[in-house]
């Protein structure tokens, strides 16, 4: 049943199927290191990265230049205040709203479009309670647990739809005991305070933001043996600086406000826990919710965030020694002390953990000469609150993108390549609708996907273009100092992961803002409206636009060019800068990484030679030796595209066998980290823990996995059988 109370039935998204190239030789038809200077971030494949990182951008043709004079800022700007006029969380009424927006819109472009429901595992809170007591004190402090708005808030009305502050799938149940302040939570914190003799068994864990995000700090909460957590949003990293009495907050300056509070999922994995390593389709097979809500990748404890103002108050009533300078607060904050006590939190929850409707919607601008090859966009849709920035500052830009290509259309331009918007839902939850998707999908698009670029917050922040309108964003990164953001897309923050880390699919992801945080302070909290986007996110929506512009550039490329602008060159160079990593960290023992030296000099050899043979048939075409339908562009295309595939694994990363790509993964210890060869990080952190002769060999068998992987992407890059 649907949210509306009438049952939706499933169709399929209608692709094209493969058509016949025709004539030629043959033709066949089948088938981002963090700055702080503003930058545009920038976070990709290695495939991608010497296609638009490298390689300067290719002459446009007569469609792209019209697309890049289409960009319109106050279509952006309009479609942001439509989408973010409520609140609209995973399964509710509001977002089943926002959806038809998206729907109609694209639509309305006289593109076909669907929406393909999912029923899955959400989490809502239904009562939470925090009280402070202290010694000598009285009575108890009860926290309001309220985020204020402001006087003259036009959303103050519809911030009462907001949900109150919590953690999706926290742990129900009722906890009082001391606290313990662990600085940003991550392991070496709970060892410095083991190191300090301060026991957190038992205890309430006071966590900041910063490091880690919600589910990892809440993990290694219940791992250092404590009994809840609390995790707020210091001021110091959220609050803005300033001399005391003078520092200012949303809604007069961009940073955080004091009652502002940092919501998100406790969840470690990814998609429906109720169908884990497949999809959520009618009438699966599926785990209960006790079943799905007893594993480890659930938080197994209480927990809740809290704004700066009320974790003040935890920390004044703390006892124990002073923490050390690097775990304090702003300057002219009190002392933070470690605890335990003498301050007693007593904390209760209790969630309703919950099957809800969940709707993807999508359209689609069908390919001419090759409709089964497929170039997908996408952006999730859901938002904790009203989502200005995330995610709809992308949802923005996705429908403005589709606009212009709309006009490209009356124009007489048609893809060469199928083209595909997803707007995803559940993203907030764990990558949930476009997890489902995929794993619904896996072999059609493990076959027919050329790539994938995400885009989940396309402007936080100012950056050098395009407020400079005398050059190109290209031109800004070549003539700067520094280099844009690019970095390994292997962690596990937005809906690419699914394709590249799952499937093996090149993708990106990609957004206008502020290289180092906290250039996005008001995030996941009440106060990610459309006036703190246009007065501090993007006054004007130029960025907004740029967005779109950089997105449907990179598409259009992808989805028109006879010959994939994909170059692996850039492949070997950073695998060996992986391979230094790993040589670092088994330095001293017995392990050996010439199988990586080796498959990587093979890997070398295999991208010259395609490099080579992708020059040559761009020279015939240019010549007009070589016709754009030949038989020869298919298969060096299809070597391109599928030689990503080639460095996934069906049995996964060890420990994290969902992940099935050998190189780029998302760290065992941070899922917002990416890891260098993520089944070896993890096997040597297990090595290093049970240091046995056994848990040593198994670090060398990753490392042949990866070798073998690498090998076989060569031998996919060099198109001929051993």
């Amino acid at each position: 049943m649907s949210r509306h109370g009438k049952p939706q039935q499933r169709q399929p998204l209608i692709l094209p199927d493969a058509a016949p190239m025709g004539g030629g030789d043959g033709g066949r038809g089948d088938a981002a290191t963090r700055r702080r200077r503003f930058v545009a971030f920038l976070a990709i494949s290695v495939a991608l990265v010497a296609s638009y990182h490298h390689l300067a951008p290719a002459p446009a043709s007569r469609y792209h230049a019209l697309f890049l004079s289409l960009g319109n800022n106050d279509t952006a700007a309009a479609h942001l205040r439509a989408l973010t006029l409520r609140p609209h969380v995973a399964g509710t009424e509001a977002n089943a709203v926002a959806a038809e927006y998206v729907r109609a819109a694209l639509s309305s472009f006289s593109f076909p479009t669907r929406v393909t429901p999912y029923s899955v595992l959400l989490s809502y809170p239904i009562h939470r309670s925090l009280s402070l007591s202290v010694p000598g004190r009285a009575a108890a402090f009860n926290f309001a647990l309220v985020q204020e708005t402001y006087p003259g808030d036009p959303y103050s009305e519809a911030a009462a739809e907001v949900i109150p502050t919590y953690f999706a799938y926290s742990a129900s149940g009722s906890v009082a005991a001391e606290v313990v302040y662990a600085n940003y939570g991550n392991t070496k914190d709970y060892e410095y305070l083991a190191s300090r003799g301060v026991d957190v068994a038992g205890k309430v864990a006071l966590v900041r933001y910063g490091n880690l995000h919600c589910e990892d700090m809440v993990r290694n909460a219940r791992a250092a043996g404590a009994a809840a957590a609390i995790v707020y949003t210091d001021a110091k990293d959220f609050g803005g600086a300033g001399a005391k009495g003078k520092r200012k907050w949303f809604p007069d300056a961009r940073w955080l406000p004091p009652t502002g509070v940092q919501v998100g999922s406790l969840f470690r994995g990814v998609g429906d826990p109720t169908t884990p390593m497949w999809a959520s389709s009618e009438g699966c097979e599926r785990v209960s919710v006790e079943e799905a809500m007893d594993t480890d990748d659930m938080p197994g404890i209480p927990a809740l965030p809290v704004s700066a103002r009320d974790a003040a108050e935890i920390h004044a009533a703390l006892g124990g020694d002073a923490a050390p300078a690097d775990w304090q607060g702003r300057e002219g904050s009190p002392v933070y002390r470690l605890g335990p006590g003498p301050a007693i939190l007593n904390l209760t929850y209790t969630g309703n953990d919950t099957m809800a409707t969940i709707e993807n919607v999508f359209a689609v601008i069908e390919g001419a000469e090759e409709p089964d090859r497929y170039v997908i966009l996408g952006n999730h849709r859901d938002a904790w609150t009203f989502g200005a920035s995330d995610p709809n500052s992308g949802t923005a830009a996705m429908i403005e993108l589709a606009q212009r290509l709309s006009v490209l259309q009356k124009q007489g331009w048609r893809p060469r390549r199928t083209i595909i918007f997803c707007s995803w839902d559940a993203e907030e939850y764990g990558l949930t609708g476009s997890t489902e998707w995929v794993e619904e999908n896996r072999e059609m698009l493990s076959s027919r996907a050329v790539a994938y670029l995400n885009v989940d917050v396309s402007v936080v922040g100012p950056v050098q273009d395009p407020d400079n309108s005398s050059q190109t964003v290209y031109d800004s990164w070549v003539k700067s100092n520094i280099s844009p953001l690019i970095g390994r897309l292997g962690h596990g923050g937005s809906d690419f992961s699914a394709f590249v880390q799952h499937v093996g699919i090149p993708s990106t992801s990609m957004g206008f803002g502020e290289g180092k945080g906290p250039g996005y302070p008001i995030y996941h909290s009440l106060y990610d409206d459309f006036v703190w986007m246009e007065k501090f996110g993007d006054p004007g929506f130029s960025r907004h636009a740029a967005a779109a512009s950089i997105w449907g550039m990179m598409a259009l490329r992808l989805a028109d060019e006879e010959i994939l602008p994909f170059n692996y060159m850039s492949y070997p160079v950073e695998l060996e800068a992986y391979t230094k990593v790993v040589e670092n960290e088994v330095r001293g023992t017995a392990i050996s990484c010439s199988p990586l030296h080796n498959a990587i000099r093979t890997l070398k050899t295999a991208a010259t030679k395609v490099n080579g043979e992708r020059k040559e048939l761009q020279r015939q075409l240019s010549s007009n030796q070589l016709k754009k339908d030949s038989m020869k562009i298919r298969s060096l295309n299809d070597r391109l595209m599928q030689a990503e595939r080639a460095f996934t694994n069906r049995e996964g990363l060890f420990k994290q066998e969902w992940f099935k790509h050998l190189v780029y993964g998302p760290s065992e210890q941070n899922d917002w980290e990416s890891a260098s060869y993520p089944g070896v990080e993890n096997a040597i952190a297990s090595a290093r823990k049970e240091n046995t002769t056994e848990s040593w060999k198994f670090v060398q068998h990753e490392i042949h996995r990866v070798a073998r992987a690498i090998t076989q992407a060569s031998v996919v890059l060099a198109g001929s059988l051993t």
